[in-house]
């Protein structure tokens, strides 16, 4: 047991740093941003560890979107008061579907010829579907939801893959919790609107 646990603190550690995370997401905290940052300096360290090379340099990516949001989410409006929830504009449906398949073939080249990653195309496939959630969710986008659904199903697959258990199960769970977030935040919107 002592081995298993000292193979796998890292991945331990940020499963916890996880559950408090996604549990601030569901609940639209600001905390949510200073746990992310945390969460994601270990996280370069564990993908890079992994090989999934993908991940790893996604997490600078957020590290820099966790700024961001947490800027955007306290003084996101004109009047420079905190953002509401709302939903994604429609005219930004196809330029970001788009750019998340222009993306993932990028991301998907990098990997196949500049690593030995043996997972280019689901790697790849999160990386890019994830630079728009988080994108989405520094807006406050009610349907940034829909996007973790579908970046949670394929990253838990590819974590249990890649022997990293605890992550693997947490992502499991964000299915669950992205779709309780999804009505929880459907509830807050309308809220605030009254």
């Amino acid at each position: 047991m002592q081995d298993f646990l000292t193979a796998h603190w890292l991945d331990i550690l940020t499963t916890i740093l996880g559950l408090l995370y996604i549990w601030f997401e569901y609940r639209a905290s600001l905390w949510m941003w200073a746990v992310g940052f945390l969460m994601q300096v270990l996280g370069i360290v564990l993908y890079y560890q992994k090989g999934l090379y993908a991940d790893c340099g996604m997490e600078f990516y957020y590290l820099s979107m966790t700024i961001y949001g947490s800027i955007c989410w306290v003084r996101g409006t004109r009047k420079k008061t905190a953002l509401p929830i709302r939903h994604f504009p429609t005219r930004l449906i196809l330029p970001w579907v788009a750019i998340i398949c222009a993306v993932w073939a990028l991301i998907y080249w990098l990997l196949v010829t500049f690593t030995d990653s043996n997972v280019p195309l689901a790697d790849s496939f999160t990386t890019a579907l994830s630079i728009i959630g988080i994108w989405a969710l520094a807006h406050k986008y009610l349907e940034q939801w829909f996007i973790w659904i579908a970046v949670d199903v394929v990253t838990s697959a590819l974590y249990f893959y890649k022997d990293i258990p605890f992550k693997a199960s947490l992502y499991a769970l964000y299915v669950i919790i992205a779709i309780m977030g999804y009505f929880k935040w459907k509830r807050l919107m309308k809220e605030e609107r009254k």
